[in-house]
């Protein structure tokens, strides 16, 4: 299967999920599901109607969570209520049950916190997966090696006919990639991340951020070299830096690919994942 043909469901879920993030859909459904995503630069809320289709999104720069971990607890419930807030007003409607997801192996860590977030800012919990799963929700890979690009972590998925066979999660990320801005343009670290995330800048910042790239793709490298791994696909909003997928590509002499816009291939996967049972 061509590459652009197995991102055919993703880039249209994007697509429509940005669309509705502008614009949207006030309807009649007979239920709605929403997916919590608490990054760790970003915290996004995406909602789907009853047949599982966008219909509204809203997301916020912020820094509750370090190395995929809840640090300021009332800050992430405070932010996840005003984006519910948000929606709700938009859609006209109560939103009650949501999914979220973790990043790999902090389940017994920071599980309950999760829980207490999403249930302090009024959802209902209906699932709690880890992030990985949520990604191949929307990207439906049944061999390769997913690659999570977050704020502060690398997780790294290896997928045999379907199957996980590893999981890893690595304390690198978009995090060290403002960083490496900052002290390159001397500049704050908050002006570095907001720089970063122009893709005007992008062409001239991929030689300043190749040092830290070839430092994921050597992680990556090391979880891949015992399977048979013949093709990387990059999700995450640090993976949002045009031509990233080329220096991982070149390190790793492994094919890489990613969607068209691989922040939102997770936050979508945890709604696509979300119930009407009570977890």
């Amino acid at each position: 299967m061509l590459t652009m043909e197995r991102f055919a469901y993703c880039n249209q879920l994007i697509e429509e999920f940005e669309k509705v993030i502008e614009k949207p859909i006030k309807q009649t459904s007979q239920q709605y599901f929403t997916g919590v995503d608490l990054g760790t630069s970003c915290i996004v809320l995406s909602v789907l109607n009853d047949q599982k289709e966008p219909v509204a999104g809203a997301y916020r720069y912020a820094s509750v969570v370090k190395d995929g971990m809840i640090v300021d607890y009332l800050g992430a419930i405070q932010i996840v209520k005003e984006l519910k807030d948000q929606l709700e007003e938009k859609l006209g409607v109560e939103l009650l049950y949501c999914a979220a997801a973790l990043p790999p192996g902090t389940a017994t860590l920071d599980s309950g916190v999760i829980r207490h977030v999403v249930e302090g800012a009024g959802f209902e919990l209906t699932a709690l997966l880890d992030e990985p799963t949520a990604a191949n929700a929307v990207l439906k890979i049944e061999n390769g090696a997913i690659v999570d690009i977050g704020g502060g972590t690398t997780g790294i998925t290896i997928l045999e006919n379907g199957q996980v066979v590893h999981v890893v999660d690595e304390a690198t990320g978009g995090t060290h990639f403002s960083l490496v801005v900052a002290g390159s343009y001397h500049i704050s670290f908050e002006e570095a991340d907001v720089f970063k995330r122009d893709e005007q800048n992008h062409q001239e910042l991929l030689p300043v951020l190749t040092p830290v790239i070839e430092k994921v793709a050597s992680i990556v490298n090391q979880h891949v070299q015992s399977f048979d791994v013949k093709e990387i696909y990059l999700v995450g909003g640090t993976c949002c830096l045009t031509g990233i997928e080329k220096v991982i590509e070149k390190q790793t002499k492994i094919p890489t690919f990613k969607p068209d816009n691989p922040m939102f291939v997770t936050p979508l996967g945890i709604a696509l994942n979300c119930q009407d049972e009570i977890l």
